[in-house]
């Protein structure tokens, strides 16, 4: 058999989001025979990608480089290099070298999609990596108390709770890629990642959240392990879901994965001092409103708190597995 008819027949998975949990939920995946599209936002506004997005008009790199250093096939050494952030020179200091060759990627191709599809040529990288849209989008938010806060990176700051949040442009164009993309997908996964601020935004572009309602996917729904301080204070696994809900108008997923791992009493501490807590799986509650729920010690802590990539993957391949070959 062909290596092309081999990669065809693999389960072809899309994930949406951006962040930290999304990289490190892609790590795992990229080691099952599966063939992956990451759908990444392009909100940021915040430290290099901000800088970059402003002075060279150009999406924000950030959540992309993340995503393309996970799925690569590189040396440690060369990953490292590429997250490298420079601590010193005048107008340098702050920038990851990975942004920067995402910026010299976009001018020396003209096109920012095709400078992230010729660097993940040259990284390996296991899948492929899409912007939700190809421009740039500003991110706002409607807080309960009416005030409107305008700014991925100053949302969280703002202190209050998040009614709504919106883009801008409103009718941003989705990249015609993304869309296949979910519309050939056996399965969609979004998160894990900042609720508000990374993955409602893929789903406000315009036609994503309709390809996903629209597919005979199986869609999963990967809850936070922790609640974000200024984003999602407090708020149960059916809070989430109940989010996304509002933002989209329909009942996206059909399963949710989540943790019910004890997280050890130092550890709740420290994320304590920070304002964030675990997340409670009111399992009745989200049951009732029709997701089947998949809960399991899913944490791993060493610096931070971090999902396991391995165990969470293996959950995911059980479950495309499944729902596939019922469909056959």
């Amino acid at each position: 058999m062909s290596l092309e008819l081999q990669e065809r027949d693999l389960p072809r998975i899309v994930v949406i989001g951006g962040g930290t949990g999304l990289s490190v939920m892609l790590r795992g995946l990229k080691e099952k025979p599966v063939d992956i599209t990451a759908i990444v936002t392009v909100a940021d506004d915040g430290g290099s990608s901000g800088i970059l997005r402003s002075e060279l008009q150009i999406p924000p790199p950030g959540d992309i480089r993340n995503v393309l250093i996970a799925l690569a096939d590189v040396e440690p050494m060369l990953s490292r290099m590429l997250q490298h952030r420079f601590q010193t020179g005048n107008g340098l200091a702050g920038h990851s070298l990975g942004n920067l060759i995402l910026a010299a990627m976009k001018e020396i191709t003209g096109d920012f999609v095709l400078g992230i599809r010729e660097l993940s040529r040259v990284l390996a990288v296991r899948g492929s990596v899409l912007p939700a849209t190809n421009h740039s989008i500003v991110l706002k938010a409607l807080m309960e108390d009416g005030t409107m806060v305008e700014g991925e990176s100053k949302i969280p700051q703002a202190g209050g709770k998040i009614k709504r949040v919106f883009i801008e442009p409103a009718h941003a164009e989705p990249l015609p890629e993304a869309i296949e993309a979910i519309r050939q997908a056996d399965a969609i996964l979004v998160g894990p990642g900042s609720l508000y601020t990374s993955i409602i935004p893929n789903l406000l572009v315009g036609g994503v959240a309709e390809a996903v309602t629209e597919s005979d996917a199986v869609k999963i729904f990967i809850c936070n392990v922790m609640t974000q301080p200024g984003e999602t204070d407090n708020y149960s696994v059916s809070d989430h879901l109940q989010a996304v809900y509002d933002h989209v108008g329909s009942h996206l997923f059909d399963y949710v994965i989540v943790n019910d791992g004890e997280i050890p009493p130092q550890v709740q501490l420290k994320y304590a001092e920070k304002g964030a807590k675990a997340v409670h799986l009111d399992l009745e509650e989200v049951t009732r409103r029709g997701y089947r729920v998949i809960a399991d010690k899913l944490v791993l802590f060493r610096t931070y708190l971090r999902h396991d990539a391995a165990k969470l993957s293996e959950h995911i391949y059980r479950l495309v597995e499944s729902w596939m070959s019922k469909k056959r």
